[in-house]
């Protein structure tokens, strides 16, 4: 079992969690582009091997969300940020 920090109530099971996936790039930058990158920017992730960084929510506890860097291949948990 992975064993997550939360930043608000510190370490607890992955079970309590729930990711929603990588960060991308702020919508304001495809506004103006095509429907094709618009369509790409909501419904394509890169699904890339090494470290990417995702949305977390402790949605069995504080219901805090906040962003995690990990390493999608080794699962191995870099740092936390709370500025989400």
């Amino acid at each position: 079992m992975l064993l997550i920090h939360c930043p608000w109530c510190g370490v607890r099971a992955e079970s309590e969690f729930r990711c929603t996936g990588q960060v991308k790039p702020p919508r304001s930058e495809f506004v103006h582009k095509s429907d094709e990158a618009w369509l790409e920017y909501l419904y394509q992730a890169d699904n890339r091997r090494g470290i990417l960084e995702e949305y977390w929510c402790h949605e069995k506890g504080c219901g805090q969300w906040f962003k995690l860097r990990r390493d999608t291949t080794t699962h191995e948990i870099m740092d936390g940020d709370t500025d989400s």
